[in-house]
C-alpha cells in the first residue's frame, strides 16, 4: 500500500481550513494531519508533525505566510508549500520560495485537482529516484523520462535559471531537480559544492588556479571549460583534494 501524503493546513481563518480540509478529504491519496491558526503554530505543527505538504495562508497576523515560508525552508525536511490567498498579487512573491503551487480563495475544485495532481507527480518521481538510488544510479527526470546515470560518468552538475543542467561522458541533460537535492545524493559519491550553482565530481578535478577576489578556477579532465570556485568554499575544496 502506498504511503499517503500528508498535509499540514494553515490558515487564521477556521471557516477556510475547514474549507480546504473538506476538499483535501475528497482525495484518496491525501491525510491531512494537522492544522494550525497562525505562523506561529504553523512552524512548531511542522516539526513536530513532519508534512510532505504544507497549504498556507498568505494574510495572516504578526506572522505571514512569506515568513513562514521562509522558516519552513530551513527545516531539514523541507515541505512543499502551496499558498492560498484571496489576493493574485502575491503569486510572484509566493514562487520566490519554491512554491509548489497558488491557489486563490474562495477555492475552485478544478485549480484543486491540478494541484494534487502535480503534488502527486513530484512524490512519484522522488520514489522512482529512490530506487534509482538502490542501485547505485541517480534517477533524474528529464523531458518526461526518467534518466538513470552512473555518479562517475557525470563531470558536474550547474543551476542555471530555473533548470539544472547534468553534464556527462554521455551528454547534457536539463532537470528540474534542484541542486540542493541531487548534492544530498551525490554527497557519498565524491561531489562538492564548489559555487552555489556548481556540483562538481572531485574525480575529474586536474587544475586550481587563483583568479580574483580570492576566487579560483577550476579546470576538469576530459572538460575544456574552466569552472568559477567561489573563495567561501576553496579552503575546503582544498582539504577534500589534497592527500
Amino acid at each position: 500500500m502506498e504511503q499517503p501524503i500528508k498535509i499540514l493546513v494553515v490558515d487564521d481563518e477556521p471557516y477556510s481550513r475547514d474549507e480546504l480540509k473538506h476538499l483535501l478529504g475528497l482525495f484518496p491519496a491525501i491525510q491531512i494531519v494537522g492544522e494550525a491558526e497562525s505562523g506561529e503554530a504553523a512552524i512548531m505543527k511542522a516539526l513536530q508533525l513532519q508534512p510532505d505538504v504544507v497549504f498556507l495562508d498568505v494574510e495572516m497576523p504578526k506572522m505571514d505566510g512569506m515568513k513562514v515560508a521562509k522558516a519552513l525552508m530551513e527545516l531539514k525536511k523541507t515541505p512543499l508549500i502551496v499558498f492560498a490567498t484571496a489576493y493574485p498579487q502575491f503569486a510572484l512573491e509566493a514562487f520566490r520560495y519554491n512554491a509548489t503551487d497558488y491557489l486563490l480563495k474562495p477555492y475552485d475544485e478544478e485549480q484543486l485537482q491540478v494541484t494534487i495532481e502535480r503534488i502527486e507527480k513530484h512524490f512519484s518521481s522522488q520514489k522512482e529516484q529512490n530506487r534509482g538510488n538502490a542501485t547505485g544510479k541517480l534517477a533524474v527526470e528529464c523531458d518526461g523520462e526518467i534518466m538513470y546515470l552512473e555518479p562517475k560518468d557525470i563531470f558536474y552538475i550547474v543551476r542555471e535559471d530555473k533548470l539544472t543542467k547534468l553534464v556527462t561522458k554521455m551528454g547534457e541533460y536539463d532537470t528540474k531537480t534542484m541542486l540542493k537535492e541531487l548534492e544530498s545524493k551525490l554527497v557519498t559519491f565524491g561531489f562538492f559544492r564548489i559555487h552555489k550553482s556548481f556540483l562538481v565530481n572531485l574525480q575529474y578535478v586536474s587544475r586550481l588556479s587563483p583568479w580574483f577576489s580570492g576566487a579560483y578556477k577550476l579546470e576538469l579532465e576530459g572538460r575544456a571549460e574552466a569552472l568559477s570556485v567561489s573563495r567561501n568554499y576553496v579552503k575546503e575544496l582544498r582539504r577534500k583534494l589534497e592527500i
